[in-house]
Parts: structure tokens; sequence; C-alpha cells
């Protein structure tokens, strides 16, 4: 099988980092030890050469927005424009806004302030590498940006009132908002580091009481692991030569 394509948009804040994992290694343990990886520094201009060389890609979160004036994002626009259909992509957070972003859809910072803590989405469509089956699932967030109009030919499959377009599907590429790579003690030291300074304390409380609970990071997890390794490959269309 082909190695997966880490591509890494963003990192741990730094006085986290000696605590926890980086997001491609994260990633690496979402995808178990069957799945080959390979890791590219979207920031340092780093992005593969052939998309079709591998299984699939995961775009990351970033404390970035796909809006802002940083020039390492519009080559990683360019890129999953050109990666469509030649190998599957898959988008979380920063990742599921930058491909809305890219294939016509539209992100901008919510006025809904800060969506911290865990929150519950109903799945509103259902796919083929949805197994096991799932009314709803509950994964850790922590972003400010949303996708206000998906893209024209995005599936809408799950939703919320706070966040109406926090999972997308295409045939070849899936994108949520939430983060299943997120630990619950991860989501929490996050929200601490951000207290008071960008996070009000009130909704900061809010968000740590929802942390403890139960998620269901493994079922979303199951669907990734499935729509990557799974699923049968993209196929391109051939020539006219009937």
């Amino acid at each position: 099988m082909k190695p997966i394509a880490i591509l890494e948009t963003g990192q741990p804040p730094e006085a986290l980092a000696d605590r926890y994992d980086d997001y491609p290694a994260r990633f690496r343990a979402l995808l178990g030890d069957d799945a080959a990886t390979v890791r590219f520094d979207v920031q340092a201009g780093k992005l593969p050469e052939d998309p079709g060389a591998f299984q699939g890609a995961i775009v990351t979160g970033s404390a970035a927005g796909v809006c802002d004036d940083l020039p390492w994002i519009p080559p990683l626009m360019d890129w999953l424009r050109a990666a469509r259909g030649k190998t599957r992509l898959v988008g979380i957070c920063f990742g599921h806004q930058a491909m809305a972003q890219a294939f016509g859809g539209v992100v901008e910072k919510s006025d809904k302030g800060w969506g911290v803590g865990l929150h519950r989405y109903d799945v509103t469509g259902i796919e083929s590498w949805m197994h096991p089956r799932a009314g709803s699932i509950g994964i850790p967030v922590s972003h400010q940006d949303q996708v206000t109009a998906p893209p024209p030919d995005a599936r809408v499959i799950a939703a919320s009132d706070f966040t109406p377009y926090a999972g997308l599907a295409w045939d070849d590429a899936i994108s949520f908002q939430c983060h299943p790579e997120f630990q619950p003690a991860y989501a929490a030291a996050l929200i601490e580091l951000r207290r008071g300074e960008r996070i009000d304390p009130e909704t900061a409380d809010k968000a740590l009481a929802t942390l403890y609970r139960g998620d269901d990071r493994a079922i979303l997890t199951a669907w990734i692991r499935a729509f990557l390794l799974l699923t049968p490959p993209p196929v391109e269309e051939a020539g006219s030569g009937i």
C-alpha cells in the first residue's frame, strides 16, 4: 500500500510542545501501525510533488486562518485543487476550511465566537466508509473560523447549530471541523493556555466541563481509516481513444 502524506500546517503552542506530541505524530497514532506516513512541512513550502504517489493526504489543523496573508497558503490551495482525483484527501479543522475554500466554498471568522470543548454534530449524510454507523458524534473542537458556504459539489455530512457545515464529503475527499486527534487532556490544556487573553473565562469553564464526559473520537477515527485505507482508489478518467 502507498503511504499517507501528512501535510503539517501548524504545531502545538510552544508552551505545550514538551508535554504533547506534534500533529503528525497524532495522526500516525490515529492511522495505526499498518499505515506508512510521510510528513510534509507546509509552512516551510514542502508539498508532495506527485499526489498520486500517496494512498491519501491529511491536511492538519493550524493556528493560522485560511484567509491570512501567509506565503504558504496559496500554494497549498493550488496543491489541493491539483490533487483532486489523484489521491484521497482528508481535512481536519484548518484542513477542513482550506479544502472548502480551495474547492469553491467560503470561510469566515464566525460571529458566534470561539468553538471550544466537546461539540456534538448530527450526522446528516451516510457515506460508504461510515462504519460503525452513528446518528451523531461528539468530538473536541478549537476554532473561530468556520465554513459559511460549502462548495457547490460538497455533501454536508455533519452539522450543528453552532457549526452548520461541520463535515463535508466529496467522492474523493472528506473534511471535518473537529479534532479526532485531540486527546481531552490536550484540548483542556489548549483552553487553559488561551483563557482570558483569547477565550473568556465563562466560555472556557463551560468548554472544560464537556471534555471528560466521553467522546466519539474512536468512531471518527474508524471512518477516516476506512476512507483512506479501505475504499477503492480514485480512478482518473481515461483518454478518448475508444
